[in-house]
């Protein structure tokens, strides 16, 4: 069964109460055209299982089984939209599974089975940077995902993508650039969304490396709070928070004591995290 042979969105959301509520971060997509080309942005999908976070009442949903999803696999925490979501899955036998939970903490893993994976959603904002870095600390890594595809405020997608030398570059943009190719595909008006946000959206795809370069996740979150707390300030004062004397450190990982936070690369960064845990044995000793 095709998507024009279904119930239009705005029936479903009428017939299930289905308005969105604020307190879910609900911005639903009702134009069936995006919908597809956030569908097609993902790639191949023959043969895929696609986790979706957050379906509402099904748009995005029945994009991704049009374009030929193996499999989808809801997460939705509103009673409402299970119920609107059952309809769409006696359309496709088999292809689609809701699970009615809260994405934050949920590992969809026992679910998956064998096939690859991505995990594709219109992330309700309240929760979208949460959950991101929740999917980028997972451990064993590479993860379970073969790739990202989100849509977040368009802020957001900013610091995610953001290289260094620039404004939006901080904590985020190192995490996701440590362990991921990052893209912003397109930008999405708040029009195209029921009811309109107040900030435009992006579509952004992140990518796991296969070699991230290895250090502990810990210490790369400490040396970028320490650093990025105080962006303004040069490092040899910034990281003081860290280690009285950051000079060693900074030495350790080859970097300018004058240098601050924006101007220091990823790999400068893991250089720090890498040399933390001598330089504080080094300053207890």
């Amino acid at each position: 069964m095709s998507v024009d042979d279904l119930p239009p969105l705005r029936e479903i959301i009428r017939r299930h109460g289905l308005s969105a509520r604020k307190s879910l971060g609900q911005n639903f997509l009702l134009d069936l055209n995006l919908t597809a080309r956030i569908a097609r942005a993902a790639g191949s999908l023959t043969g895929v299982t696609v986790v979706e976070i957050g379906p509402g009442p099904g748009g995005l949903t029945r994009a991704l089984l049009a374009a030929g999803a193996e499999r989808v696999i809801g997460i939705e925490r509103d009673e409402r939209a299970v119920a609107a979501l059952g309809e769409l899955a006696t359309h496709y036998p088999g292809r689609l599974d809701i699970i009615e939970a809260d994405a934050l903490g949920f590992d969809p893993r026992p679910y998956l089975g064998s096939a690859p994976a991505c995990i594709v959603a219109n992330l309700p904002y309240n929760i979208a940077t949460a959950l991101l870095i929740s999917w980028l600390s997972l451990e064993p890594w590479p993860p379970w995902y073969d790739s990202l595809l989100l849509m977040f405020q368009r802020e957001v997608a900013e610091r995610i993508i953001a290289a260094p030398g620039t404004s939006s570059y901080g904590r985020l943009s190192v995490l996701c650039n440590w362990r991921c190719e990052t893209k912003r595909l397109f930008d999405i008006a708040p029009t195209a969304f029921v009811p309109p946000p107040k900030v435009t959206s992006s579509l952004v795809r992140l990518t796991p490396r296969a070699h991230p370069l290895p250090v502990a996740l810990t210490d790369l979150e400490r040396v970028t709070a320490a650093a990025f707390g105080q962006r303004r300030k040069m490092l040899r004062q910034s990281l003081k928070t860290l280690v009285s004397d950051p000079l060693p450190l900074l030495a350790a990982a080859e970097l300018d004591p004058a240098a601050r936070a924006q101007d220091i690369p990823v790999e400068g960064f893991v250089a720090l995290a890498q040399a933390l845990p001598k330089a504080e044995v080094q300053q207890h000793s």
